[in-house]
């Protein structure tokens, strides 16, 4: 095992469905508005796919992107790492139908499931597989279809959520570059406070879990605000710890895009100004695990990050989880 190799991104990608869906749209379905969305969340718009597309659909534009963008071809990529936690099924794994699209046909597949956390503990697992020898390059990819979980009568979840995917190749990298160090996290005594009760083992689908719309998300939104703050904060100084660097010397910060309030507030916890931290949200909405990707995608495609920048990628999400992950560029 090789744990002196250097890890890192060689290529990423993102797919956004055309469907635009504004906050004034949702006013006409449920009591909110404009005014209303954006001083809470700093959400304006979000996509939502067709009924006809599926995650393994969004997924597979954005790592076709990713894969070209890296200079390679699909067989090339020998692991697939799929973190979602809006499956095509719950059998067979996503990452599989990915594999099929992309005809990947060299790769292993499987599907990652820590909600809005999930491309980071995906970021982990390819920087591990391929330190250790077992992969050479390795397409993570994080791909959402929240509008189909979502219960459009609960003004609460449905103006917060947006589909699309994001994606990144990696691999080996230059001696001093790549992951310098990641931080994974969980504490299941707040799973209920961002969960969709039923489809699983526990309730399996039946009449009633139908009519209580138990198949959609549901979320306490005060306690997982609370927690995203805190979690944010302490994963990303644990990471610049990690790799023995300080505040001052992070040049990019790319958040999860759940809500403004939380991103700044981060933020100016760790002494970062906004013009060094990467927002779209107010485009996109919460992705969940397609929004950091997707957001990384887009602060590299214009020029926010370049080479040589220490980068902080930092995420929260339902389990409840978070992840961070340091990359110099």
């Amino acid at each position: 095992m090789n744990n002196y190799k250097s890890v890192g991104v060689i290529g990423t990608g993102s797919y956004l469905p055309e469907n635009i869906v504004t906050n004034d749209d949702l006013a006409n379905i449920v009591d909110t508005s404009h005014e209303w969305i954006v001083s809470r969340t700093g959400i304006k718009e979000r996509r939502f796919a067709k009924d006809s597309v599926s995650t393994s659909d969004l997924a597979y534009e954005a790592g076709k992107k990713a894969i070209e963008d890296a200079g390679l071809t699909p067989e090339d990529i020998d692991l697939i790492i799929l973190a979602t936690l809006t499956p095509d099924m719950i059998l067979p794994s996503t990452a599989c139908f990915v594999q099929e699209k992309l005809k990947a046909v060299n790769a292993a597949a499987f599907d990652v499931s820590a909600a809005c956390s999930g491309f980071l503990y995906g970021v982990t697992i390819a920087t591990q597989m391929i330190k250790g020898g077992v992969n050479n390059n390795v397409l993570v990819i994080g791909a959402e279809a929240m509008s189909k979980v979502l219960d459009m009568e609960d003004r609460n979840t449905c103006v917060l959520f947006g589909d699309g995917a994001g994606a990144v190749v990696m691999s080996e990298v230059k001696e001093g570059h790549g992951v310098l160090a990641t931080d994974l996290g969980a504490d299941g005594t707040g799973s209920m406070a961002l969960n969709i009760p039923a489809g699983g083992s526990r309730n399996p689908a039946t009449e009633i879990t139908v009519k209580d719309k138990m198949h959609y998300l549901r979320m306490e939104g005060s306690s997982v605000f609370k927690f995203a703050v805190r979690a944010m904060t302490s994963s990303s100084k644990i990471v610049i710890e990690k790799a023995n660097l300080t505040l001052d010397a992070i040049d990019y910060l790319v958040p999860h895009q759940a809500n403004i309030r939380i991103i700044e507030t981060s933020a100016k916890k760790m002494k970062l100004p906004m013009e060094k931290v990467k927002v779209n949200l107010d485009r996109y909405g919460n992705v969940s695990a397609g929004s950091i990707p997707i957001a990384l995608d887009e602060a590299v495609k214009e020029g926010k990050i370049t080479e040589g920048d220490n980068v902080v990628l930092v995420g929260f999400g339902g389990g409840l989880t978070w992840g961070s992950c340091l990359i110099k560029w």
